[in-house]
């Protein structure tokens, strides 16, 4: 255990309570899952889970609870920086109001209001509307340690491919190949694991790649001071990158949209619901695409916090009704020209979101061919018609792929996708923090499901070698317990 993730004497204080309260629910479940070696001769995972950040924990955690006791988790962040949350997450607080989390899985005191109040106190939590991005990140650091998941960090999945009885799983770390065997793998590569965050072409083809940034990347906002900073996109993110460039010292940024209006109404919210996140995968293909059409003509509003937090500074320009319709250099500045007027930048954000381009996912080499997508699946009417959805992959009812071919590459219904690629089977919130406490359950039916199935030809031949004994009969009491 490292010094970034060792926990306080609070924190440990805190771990006692939800391991005393497991141990009511006797945590761990015995492990009903036969074992399989794998082709290298060692023991063969039960379930590889692919990303360590809240998703993967929470798959993890509730595997465990479930009896399934070979697992692994790996990440391709350092330890203690799975997820977003100490990456390119810069807001000040979560979107998700503070009551909508399901990561404790009905266990009280792992829920982050334990933790919070164990941190802060119940005063603390009672004036409290949204937690603190620092305070989640490190609610998830405790959720690893106290529960002991086990977390393989610095590790990037190159490939999942079909392997005898299970899958092998191409990895590199440090520089060394890696290959595990699973018999089923879970996809918890967050909100872009069915592409890749998208700059426009009209900005790529026309600026150095020194000169632009996505909002959802790296960025040096310490080489930002003094800068003009021009930011295109009104979501969270476009917001949270202008707070982080002002605060490194930016002389002034320009945060420029298309639409003339910067959105008021949060439609996720309406769909925040148990009867929609349990049941949203038994609607009829139509609604489904037609919910998920909607999402993405219907934008979120940026959060409270970072929307007042640019506004608030000096320095901070906003423009409605100013779609960028020319980038280019002009000697050492970028002209960038709207409707309403030319912009000279320094420096440019792009806030524009994610493109789904499952074949730009390595740990998807091979599966992307095989897998069904929407297209496949369903043709909308002409007037509903979305490229970008159509591109999702087509899920089972338990987030599994399926196949695109019809008694082909079976394989595929092996690996859950509990990440974005659910956007449009499971419900555009399926897999965040607000579907966590209705949708988990559904993947790790699914999985469980799968692994009992394929136990169906031990049942008998276990049933039939049980022995434990359950009655223990004193000596003077044997002769009368056997006939003659």
């Amino acid at each position: 255990m490292t010094s970034e993730t060792s926990m306080t004497p609070r924190e440990e204080e805190l771990a006692q309570a939800v391991r005393g309260e497991l141990a009511l629910f006797s945590y761990p479940e015995r492990d009903w899952v036969s074992g399989r070696v794998g082709p290298d001769g060692a023991p063969m995972l039960d379930v590889l889970i692919v990303g360590g950040g809240q998703s993967g924990l929470a798959v993890a955690h509730g595997l465990r609870r479930a009896g399934v006791a070979k697992i692994s988790v790996l990440d391709q962040a350092g330890a203690g920086r799975e997820g977003v949350w100490e990456n390119f997450a810069r807001m000040s607080e979560l979107r998700t109001p503070k009551g909508l989390f399901g990561m404790e899985q009905g266990v009280s005191a792992l829920s982050i209001q334990h933790w919070y109040i164990g941190q802060h106190g119940r005063d603390a939590w009672e004036a409290l509307t949204r937690v603190p991005r620092a305070d989640w990140a490190a609610y998830l650091r405790w959720y690893r340690e106290t529960l002991a998941l086990p977390v393989v960090s610095d590790t990037m999945v190159r490939d999942i491919r079909k392997g005898v009885d299970g899958l092998i799983v191409e990895t590199m770390s440090a520089g060394a190949a890696k290959t595990f065997h699973a018999r089923l793998v879970v996809l918890a590569t967050g909100h872009d694991g069915a592409g890749r965050w998208a700059v426009p072409e009209f900005i790529t083809s026309a600026l150095p790649a020194s000169r632009f940034d996505h909002s959802n990347g790296p960025i040096d906002f310490a080489a930002l001071k003094s800068k003009r900073v021009g930011v295109l996109g009104h979501g969270a993110s476009a917001f949270d990158a202008s707070v982080a460039a002002l605060e490194a010292g930016a002389a002034r940024v320009d945060l420029c949209f298309r639409r003339k209006q910067l959105p008021l109404v949060n439609p996720h919210r309406h769909i925040e619901t148990a009867g929609m996140l349990t049941h949203f995968p038994e609607l009829p293909d139509e609604t489904r695409w037609n919910v998920a059409r909607h999402f993405q003509r219907h934008d979120q509003p940026p959060a409270e916090a970072g929307f007042f937090a640019a506004t608030a500074r000096e320095g901070f320009h906003m423009h409605a009704g100013a779609p960028w319709t020319y980038v280019a250099m002009e000697g050492d500045a970028i002209s960038v020209t709207t409707p309403r007027e030319t912009f000279m930048f320094d420096h440019v954000i792009a806030a524009t979101g994610y493109t789904v381009d499952l074949a730009s996912r390595a740990e998807l080499t091979s599966l992307a061919p095989v897998i069904a997508r929407w297209q496949d699946r369903y043709t909308p009417p002409a007037d509903a018609t979305q490229t970008m959805l159509g591109d999702f992959p087509y899920l089972g009812s338990h987030y599994e792929f399926l196949s695109r071919t019809p008694d082909a590459d079976d394989w595929v219904s092996r690996v859950f996708a509990y990440n974005v690629s659910a956007y449009v089977s499971m419900c555009p919130h399926s897999t965040t923090i607000s579907g966590h406490r209705f949708c988990l359950p559904r993947v790790l039916r699914g999985i469980t499901g799968q692994l009992m199935r394929e136990e169906a030809g031990n049942v008998m031949a276990a049933l039939e070698a049980y022995d434990n004994v359950d009655l223990v009969v004193p000596a003077h009491l044997q002769t009368h317990i056997v006939a003659d």
